[in-house]
């Protein structure tokens, strides 16, 4: 590994998947279409196949949630809570933000617009590589804060097991009104079009997976809603000749262990740091890291060290990313956090690290990647809410501009019947002349 001259375009290497794009979009589609139309047999047939798992029922009950939490440690328990307690405080601040509204137009109408959450929210928390625990967190117990009255979660199951118990636990203790052990294209499949035993379609679905999952959300929407589409973790941090090479080395190896498609990327200022930071990555890959064989490959084949004459320069590279996670090692902090601008979530300080958001302070850590936090954010409490608007007419006498106006527009488009919902209004309450001024009279 070795410096890059910022000056030499594209910086992250784009993770190249297992499969390819083709293979995996046709095999979502066809067992899309199976299940859509041969329901929980097909259900069953690709839970057999993906994960050599066929239980009696897909739903987990009660009891088994007991037991799971049951054999989890009481002081992981804990920590659980923690975490759910900071990830509900959080997003309960942010729903507080989103306000209804009404706007008196002008006398006599009312504008505005509600807030309502959707009505069910299927939660996939994967569990391929890892058991993971914070993804049942961070998309359950948000969709419960928005309200949402009918929460699935859906996490893969292990042979002869089921689904972890952590899992479980998690996924219980954040809400979840129902929890089914299945995985993968034919969890998401079951939720968005209500199989036989999963209880009825969701309206929306969310939370992070594999290619597989991903493709399979971006095929199911319309018939559902979904939350964003997203590839392998990234990160970036940007560095100062006043950080420290060994906080950025382990901080990069932290997120690297995700996969080993997941980009790491520093943007430095100085040669110095930027020089060290690469020694420590290599020194710790070296010295007994405990997920080396994940991590390392990432960083061989997707890492990169990038040195900017300048603050500013570091800035441009980094927005031109548009990263996933950001961490800023750098003096005067307020001037960065004012100039950045693209990025999924940011880590300001040297004290803060992304695997905070990814598990426990509060924020969301389902996040856009592949440079799609230019145009989008990642997953919030605003996510499973809806604004929809409303018109009050309290006293049609006052409409008569608004009338006009409408004839007027639906005329020149030629949609004479739109203008005549306005002026048939005009005519009811005796605005002489209103409809001969706008032609509507040519028209019936």
């Amino acid at each position: 590994m070795q410096l890059r001259d910022a000056n030499l375009g594209r910086y992250l290497k784009e993770p190249e998947q297992q499969y390819s794009q083709i293979d995996v979009s046709e095999t979502v589609r066809e067992v899309l279409a199976d299940i859509s139309t041969s329901g929980i047999d097909a259900v069953r047939g690709y839970s057999r196949q993906f994960d050599e798992w066929d239980p009696q029922s897909f739903r987990v009950h009660a009891d088994e949630i007991r037991e799971a939490q049951s054999v989890v440690e009481p002081h992981l328990v804990a920590q659980i809570d923690f975490a759910l307690e900071r990830i509900r405080s959080f997003a309960m601040a942010q729903k507080e933000c989103i306000l209804p509204l009404e706007h008196t137009a002008w006398h006599g109408m009312r504008l505005g617009h509600r807030i309502v959450p959707v009505s069910s929210a299927g939660c996939y928390v994967p569990g391929g590589v890892y058991p993971l625990i914070a993804s049942a967190l961070m998309t359950i117990a948000v969709a419960k804060v928005a309200g949402v009255e009918r929460i699935v979660g859906c996490a893969p199951a292990k042979p002869g097991r089921g689904v972890h118990p952590v899992q479980l636990t998690a996924m219980s203790r954040a809400g979840a009104d129902e929890i089914y052990a299945v995985g993968g294209i034919q969890a998401l499949a079951a939720m968005a079009y209500g199989v036989e035993g999963f209880g009825g379609p969701v309206d929306l679905l969310c939370g992070a997976g594999n290619a597989f999952v991903a493709e399979a959300k971006r095929q199911l929407f319309g018939t559902v809603g979904i939350d964003l589409l997203a590839g392998p973790t990234e990160v970036l941090l940007i560095a100062d000749d006043s950080a420290d090479p060994g906080l950025l080395a382990y901080d990069l190896l932290g997120q690297a262990e995700h996969g080993t498609n997941s980009p790491a990327a520093l943007v430095t200022v100085s040669e110095t740091v930027g020089t060290a930071t690469i020694g420590e990555v290599e020194r710790l890959l070296g010295s007994g890291y405990p997920t080396a064989d994940v991590a390392g490959a990432a960083w061989r084949d997707y890492g990169c060290v990038v040195l900017c004459d300048n603050r500013e320069a570091a800035v441009a590279v980094a927005d031109d990313m548009a990263p996933e996670h950001l961490e800023v090692h750098a003096v005067d902090l307020g001037w960065w956090h004012d100039e950045l601008r693209n990025y999924g979530t940011i880590f300001l300080g040297s004290d803060a690290t992304v695997a905070y958001s990814d598990k426990a302070i509060g924020t969301n850590h389902v996040l856009p990647t592949r440079a799609a936090a230019r145009y989008t954010s990642g997953l919030w409490v605003g996510s499973f809410l809806k604004t929809p608007t409303y018109q009050y007419v309290d006293d049609a006498a006052c409409a008569e501009g608004v009338a006009l106006a409408t004839a007027a527009i639906s005329d020149a488009e030629g949609m004479f019947g739109h203008a005549l919902t306005a002026t048939v209004r005009l005519d009811r309450l005796g605005l002489a002349g209103a409809q001969a001024a706008n032609g509507a009279d040519d028209h019936i």
